[in-house]
């Protein structure tokens, strides 16, 4: 399947969460075992050689990195929300639109100077995998490149990668919000 065959089986769900939203959902793409199948096809082709493991942000994340990083045959990194983890952790804190979050990771899981790509199903703003990111760095391994399914570029977070010296590519990129 082609990259515009896959945008196809991404459903857009109008005013969610607020209105004037317009929500991509991936639910219907990886309930499609061949665009599933497709979409880590293109992923692994556009993982940077040298790949040591791939993280992925919780939570949808996780559906893409771990079927990325088994079919480039590396372990999978969980970036998660605050408190998820049962060991000891490091963590990074980052501005939401209205509020804060953050996210965390064990590092005992890296190793200095590892090569990891980041994955997420989607790039908005930016802020979440700019502190994935950061915080990946913080432990010791390199992050420079990061792959994403759905891009947004009007609200500018693949900028905010690259200005931070992160590759980033998307596989297909939706206008508006």
């Amino acid at each position: 399947m082609t990259r515009d065959d896959l945008k196809t089986l991404i459903r857009t769900v109008p005013d969610f969460p607020a209105a004037g939203i317009q929500f991509r959902d991936i639910t219907t793409l990886i309930a499609d075992g061949r665009g599933l199948s497709a979409t880590i096809d293109h992923l692994a082709r556009l993982a940077p050689p040298g790949t040591a493991s791939v993280a992925g942000i919780e939570a949808r994340g996780f559906i893409f990195g771990t079927a990325l990083a088994a079919r480039l045959g590396v372990g999978f990194i969980p970036v998660r929300k605050a408190g998820k983890l049962p060991v000891e952790t490091i963590g990074q804190d980052y501005a939401l639109e209205y509020g804060e979050a953050r996210v965390e990771i064990d590092p005992t899981l890296l190793s200095p100077g590892e090569q990891v790509l980041l994955v997420d199903d989607l790039i908005a703003t930016g802020g979440t995998a700019l502190a994935a990111a950061q915080l990946l760095r913080r432990a010791g391994a390199r992050c420079d490149n990061a792959l994403f399914v759905i891009d947004l570029p009007e609200l500018g977070g693949a900028d905010r990668l690259r200005d931070a010296g992160i590759a980033s590519h998307a596989l297909m990129d939706f206008a508006g919000h």
